[in-house]
């Protein structure tokens, strides 16, 4: 930089200025500023799958060590405690009020204040869920802004009622300008995407409310200063109502595997998702994520995940006592493109079809995932899929909005039709209106567990509502793992299938285990320790932490992973980073921690 031919290159004026002074003065410079956040914070392949992994229905070679029983979990090992997110949406907004009031027409102005609104309260969201009283900060900070920048958590409380009212200005204003038929278009956020994430947020923390009696950050009762959970709840459903009644989105009546394995969205479903365009943003992996031995956590179905599937005449499974190559008959269709299933064929490196076995390297129910997965040989040792992965589904908004009527006590048979029931035929799986619950749904959802609330409506839609949650949101959305915080059943976590020795993988008859078995063209012999297997079932000997062993001799259940995993209710919520507590003392600890 000392060689006098640099000076001049120093002193040039950019090509394309960018100043604080006189930025946002234009819908393009507020549309190149907003398509940034984009860039930014639009979940990818591994968002939207990661966290749905540690949870009580889907096997893994080991578990987060927030989980691990053996791993003592504190701010030392707690991130995410970072906000240049908030700063640079502050940025705008308060840029905007500078810069653009008066300037631009007042519907553009109100739509990018909207959207800067709609990022804010969005990612403050990851940080409640994970901290429950975080700052609150509305405005550009300085580094002169000290009594802010090292000032108190609020309460959850009063956070999340300024992300009610940031929604509340997004849901208002934030127009469809940018909304299109185009799957490449659909990682836009548009008016439907606001109402639709919003409902999201809002039925998750009007559950939260209505399953925990304390905040989790204080052991304290919920004050009700600001909204209440119903108040919430009516706003879930009213946001979720708004895209369902615009009339835009209805249930995809193609090949239902096709919303994940397809390259491009499919729109008439998807309001919000990620294309991958090989020159744009290349590709991801998820097929080999869930192909592979050493990538990932070996991810594999469990029994109990399978039992939620219902039979395609709409009644619930009467028995678990069957091998694989009888369970998926007559089953919910979901089922088979969910998990790998009898007469399942991939194109092999030659092209030709050939079927699939179970890959025991990885899989270790019996039960592997398919549902994201290319079927191409291909993809299972290279990055290479293009498919398209949606972020937000109609599918998904049918059930916030049945949920939320349900919770209310406004559910009615007209609204089932219209939610759980329209997914149900859209599936291929017979609508019935249920009239009493479940009893292994409800014995599921209670059996052991500190929390026996399962909601203020009506119980049997409720148990419905939670069953339809995993057949038809299985591995999205870090779907799961959220509603279990949401429904206050965190310690269904450890229990893993009732008996806390492991995920509860395939059944296998006594001849099973004697002879073997055949499935897709392979045969499969057992070990001959688990011949001899005793009453309480005999290890086998496996990789990573791992053991396989029977539920009982001569017959039963898989039993693998069986590592000890915990819970305890301070797990509701994060402790604050050390990091964090150095260089601010005021933020304090969280409860229990």
């Amino acid at each position: 930089m000392t060689m006098s031919s640099c000076d001049k290159f120093f002193e040039r004026e950019p090509w394309n200025e960018f100043s604080a002074e006189t930025y946002f003065r234009s819908e393009g410079e507020l549309k190149m500023y907003t398509d940034g956040f984009l860039n930014a914070y639009l979940p990818n392949y591994t968002e939207t799958n990661g966290n749905d992994a540690y949870n009580d229905l889907i096997a893994t070679k080991t578990s987060t060590d927030f989980f691990r029983a053996d791993v003592t979990w504190d701010g030392s090992k707690q991130g995410t405690w970072t906000w240049t997110w908030l700063r640079r949406i502050n940025f705008m907004i308060q840029g905007m009020e500078k810069n653009a009031l008066g300037v631009v027409d007042e519907d553009t102005y109100n739509h990018y204040l909207g959207l800067a609104r709609f990022w804010r309260a969005y990612n403050y969201m990851s940080r409640v869920k994970l901290f429950s009283n975080v700052p609150w900060v509305d405005t550009y900070l300085q580094p002169q802004d000290t009594l802010i920048l090292y000032g108190e958590r609020e309460d959850r409380e009063y956070v999340f009622h300024k992300m009610v009212e940031d929604f509340e200005f997004a849901c208002e204003h934030v127009d469809n300008r940018v909304h299109s038929t185009d799957a490449k278009s659909r990682n836009q956020v548009d008016k439907y995407v606001v109402n639709a994430m919003a409902s999201r947020i809002l039925l998750y923390e009007g559950t939260f409310r209505k399953n925990h009696s304390v905040n989790p950050a204080t052991n304290e009762p919920w004050n009700n200063k600001y909204e209440t959970a119903n108040d919430l709840l009516a706003l879930a459903a009213k946001y979720a109502k708004y895209v369902i009644d615009s009339g835009e989105f209805k249930l995809y009546t193609g090949n239902w595997s096709d919303l994940f394995i397809s390259e491009d969205l499919k729109t008439d479903e998807v309001l919000w998702g990620q294309v991958y365009i090989l020159e744009s943003n290349g590709r991801h992996a998820y097929t080999r994520y869930f192909n592979s031995s050493t990538l990932g956590q070996q991810y594999s179905g469990t029994k109990e995940l399978l039992h939620h599937f219902l039979n395609a005449d709409g009644t619930p499974i009467s028995s678990d006592y069957k091998t694989i190559n009888q369970e998926f008959e007559g089953r919910d269709p979901r089922m088979a493109k969910t998990f790998l299933s009898p007469g399942h064929t991939v194109a092999s490196l030659s092209g030709e079809q050939v079927p699939q076995p179970i890959n025991c390297t990885f899989c270790w129910t019996g039960y592997m995932i398919i549902k994201w997965c290319v079927p191409d040989q291909s993809h299972w040792q290279n990055g290479i899929d293009e498919n398209g992965i949606p972020i937000m589904r109609y599918a998904e908004v049918l059930l916030n909005y049945a949920e939320a009527m349900n919770e209310l006590g406004q559910f009615t048979e007209g609204i089932w039709n219209q939610t759980v029931g329209a997914i149900r035929q859209r599936a291929g799986v017979r609508s019935i209106y249920p009239t009493s619950p479940d009893p292994w749904l409800k014995e599921y959802y209670t059996k052991d567990l500190k929390n026996q609330h399962i909601t203020d409506g009506n119980e049997a839609v409720a148990l419905e509502i939670r069953r339809e949650r995993v057949t038809e949101l299985c591995f999205e959305a870090e779907s799961r793992q959220q509603d279990l915080m949401r429904w206050g059943i965190g310690d269904i976590i450890p229990r893993r299938g009732g008996n806390g020795n492991g995920w509860t993988g395939l059944w296998l008859s006594e001849n099973d285990v004697k002879n073997g078995f055949d499935f897709n063209g392979t045969h499969y012999t057992m070990n001959e320790t688990i011949k001899n297997a005793s009453e309480t079932g005999y290890p086998i000997s496996g990789t990573n932490n791992s053991c396989w062993s029977l539920e009982k001799a001569g017959d039963g259940y898989f039993l693998v992973y069986n590592y000890q995993l915990k819970w305890e209710d301070r797990m509701y919520c994060r402790p604050i980073p050390t990091t964090a507590k150095v260089l601010n003392e005021k933020l304090g600890e969280n409860y229990g921690w």
